[in-house]
């Protein structure tokens, strides 16, 4: 009974706000018509700088969030995007008719006034205002202001409200901004050059995910949304940029999560003439300078855990990690047969085309990611699942690869870059037939980057970093909707 009054009452006032402006329409008052308000200040501005703005004229211009009418005074309470600021409303110093249409304007109107900054009796910093324009009707009511929107799948789906009524959200957004833009600064400071490369592609490549399909009518060939960037700007790397990277959105065609969206942005980043402990120093630096920057601390609190960034983060291999949590030591597992054994003995579910290190890479998902609170880099991958890292000159079975791990979540992952063109084929090759065997992650052989390969392409380090991770990091959000301003969701 209550889902229906609440019904009826929507209905009521829908068909109430539309009736006001049919009225004001046909007065000739039609608010969409007016196409410009000059905004002279903001309500940090006015606020911030009281003492140099009393008694000062300006325009603002925001939505009204609150509104207390009592006779000849008024009160209205402004949002714009900067924060609220209070009119006081005398209808002694405006136009009585200006004044009368106020009185007639809805929570959720958009509105520009022009006033004075004066401060009232109770101490509240305000604008005296001398004049309201009505610059849109908002034809739908706000939230109730106590519990805001409070739905989760109504947050993301009509992500414009949350922005309205939950300042917070707002908040992390325009950190969201900050942080890239603080990623960028530092790059640019490091001497690497921003690019631009593409999203459709021939091919999926570059990372092990299953890519979304389309096709290109005018050339009549099917393409895919790129799943990373690393291809591309290896490219760069052969034809002498020595400094690279983007920042841009990636799309991998899986399931959705507080982790996973199809669409994110990631950070890749090339150097030339280093290697993965060069990747490891600059990753560590690059996260300590944003975080100081933008949260102002490298002390960050994060789901109750009490993250300290400002200590040299922590350095262990795959297999010391494993053993430390397991108890299982693979640096003494010479055959798959042993492994799966192992395997089965922990109740850690293989698949036939599993060799020893994707076993191993198994008993760290179960045994090893969740425990990783404090910074951690992850090394000495095996070369399984790492078809485009360097083999480690000592150990050909494992790779120069290290995965950056922080509340039980990877935020980084870097290689020195496999650069051999010969190695790099035969590698191509078995992810090839791995994908004929069913592993719709397995990537395509990419012939042009061999071609580029053969070229030849100095030792390199390479990073990638998902910005969205880093983000819910730095704003304390532990699901990556909550930092996409519109994440994927599904069709009602």
């Amino acid at each position: 009974m209550k889902d229906a009054n609440e019904a009826q009452n929507l209905g009521e006032q829908l068909k109430v706000r539309r009736e006001k402006l049919k009225i004001l329409q046909d007065s000739g008052q039609d608010p969409f018509s007016i196409t410009k308000f000059d905004v002279t200040s903001s309500s940090r501005d006015i606020i911030d700088n009281f003492e140099q703005n009393e008694g000062k004229s300006v325009c603002i211009a925001g939505r009204i969030m609150s509104k207390r009418i009592m006779g000849k005074i008024s009160f209205a309470g402004i949002q714009d995007f900067y924060g609220k600021i209070q009119c006081y409303i005398k209808k002694d110093c405006m136009d009585e008719e200006n004044y009368n249409q106020f009185k007639k304007f809805d929570i959720g109107d958009i509105i520009g006034v022009e006033g004075e900054v004066c401060k009232t009796q109770r101490g509240e910093i305000s604008v005296k205002t001398t004049k309201i324009t009505l610059l849109a009707k908002s034809l739908i009511p706000l939230p109730e202001k106590f519990h805001g929107l409070q739905n989760m799948d109504l947050k993301y789906r009509q992500r414009y409200v949350d922005l309205i009524v939950n300042s917070e959200v707002r908040e992390t957004f325009i950190k969201r901004s900050r942080i890239v833009s603080e990623v960028r600064r530092f790059l640019d400071n490091e001497a690497f050059v921003e690019v631009e490369t593409p999203i459709l592609n021939n091919q999926a490549s570059g990372a092990s995910a299953r890519p979304f399909m389309t096709h290109h009518n005018a050339l009549n060939m099917d393409m895919v949304l790129r799943i990373a960037l690393e291809l591309h700007l290896k490219r760069l790397i052969v034809g002498g940029f020595e400094r690279v990277y983007e920042i841009g959105r990636v799309f991998r065609n899986e399931g959705t999560d507080t982790k996973h969206n199809p669409e994110f942005t990631l950070l890749e980043l090339y150097q030339a003439y280093t290697d993965f402990e060069g990747m490891m120093d600059i990753t560590e630096r690059l996260i300590k300078t944003v975080a100081k920057n933008v949260v102002g601390t490298t002390q960050i609190e994060y789901g109750g855990e009490k993250i300290d960034l400002d200590k040299p983060f922590s350095r262990i291999s795959m297999t010391d990690s494993v053993f430390e949590c397991s108890g299982v030591d693979f640096s003494k597992i010479d055959s798959l047969e042993n492994a799966r054994e192992v395997a089965k003995k922990h109740n850690i579910k293989y698949e036939q085309r599993h060799k020893i290190g994707d076993i191993l890479n198994l008993f760290f998902d179960e045994y090893v990611e969740k425990s990783l609170i404090q910074p951690t880099f992850i090394t000495d991958y095996p070369v399984e699942i790492s078809p485009l890292a360097k083999r480690n000159p000592k150990n050909p079975k494992i790779t120069e690869r290290f995965e950056l791990f922080i509340i039980g979540k990877e935020f980084a992952n870097a290689f020195s870059e496999l650069n051999d063109p010969i190695d790099q084929r035969e590698r191509f090759e078995a992810q090839a037939e791995l994908k004929k065997q069913g592993d719709e992650e397995a990537c395509d052989v990419d012939y042009d980057f061999l071609n580029a390969l053969e070229y030849g392409m100095p030792p390199t380090g390479g990073m990638g970093m998902g910005i969205d991770r880093l983000v819910m990091l730095l704003t304390n959000n532990d699901s990556i909707r909550d930092v996409l301003l519109f994440p994927t969701m599904k069709n009602l």
